[in-house]
């Protein structure tokens, strides 16, 4: 699954042809970097590769005032089924991707047991966070978003109050974790 090839051929679709520039200003109007898996600078790049494949066509170039002449492009045909395709992919496709943390977590140092409490303390006021700074950012632009849009949203933060809380028993746990590691230690 794509996420970017699926926001620009989508937008491409509904919105009708647009130029890059268009498409990078739309990226970050709709804040794409906080709820998708890529930043609204990867458009200009995956617009060159959609081209390549025969997905979207170049309708026209504009040129207004001193600005750079711009490629405005299109979905081509191919370009629908393939969105069709992503479509179908990104509604039933479930991505959970894995965190370096449970790695680190089963390869301790064992001299440095005592610190675990205090790095994934720091790690959960992170998390904490970055919830209440998507919080407050998603009320501030709530009217801009669609009800889809906002459903999109609205998962990312279930998702982030989903990982404070494994965070948090985690915590309630460090000391059966640190006491079998440093008996672990001990027996070699």
């Amino acid at each position: 699954m794509s996420s970017i090839r699926l926001f620009i051929l989508g937008s491409l679709d509904e919105r009708g042809p647009m130029h890059g520039h268009g498409l990078l200003l739309l990226a970050e109007e709709e804040h794409i970097d906080l709820w998708t898996d890529f930043a609204s600078s990867a458009v200009y790049g995956a617009i060159k590769r959609l081209a390549v494949e025969g997905l979207i066509t170049g309708e026209r170039v504009e040129k207004h005032g001193n600005y750079p002449e711009r490629q405005v492009y299109r979905i081509s045909s191919t370009g629908r089924l393939a969105l069709d395709d992503l479509r179908r992919e990104g509604l039933t496709e479930i991505i959970i991707k894995s965190d370096p943390l449970d790695l680190a977590l089963t390869r301790l140092d064992p001299d440095r047991l005592d610190e675990l409490p205090t790095v994934l303390g720091e790690r959960l006021a992170t998390l904490r966070q970055t919830l209440a700074d998507n919080e407050t950012h998603l009320e501030s632009i709530t009217h801009f978003l669609t009800i889809a849009e906002l459903w999109a949203m609205r998962h990312q933060a279930s998702r982030w109050r989903g990982e404070i809380s494994w965070h948090e028993d985690l915590l309630a746990a460090l000391p059966v974790i640190i006491a079998d590691e440093k008996s672990r230690k001990e027996q070699k």
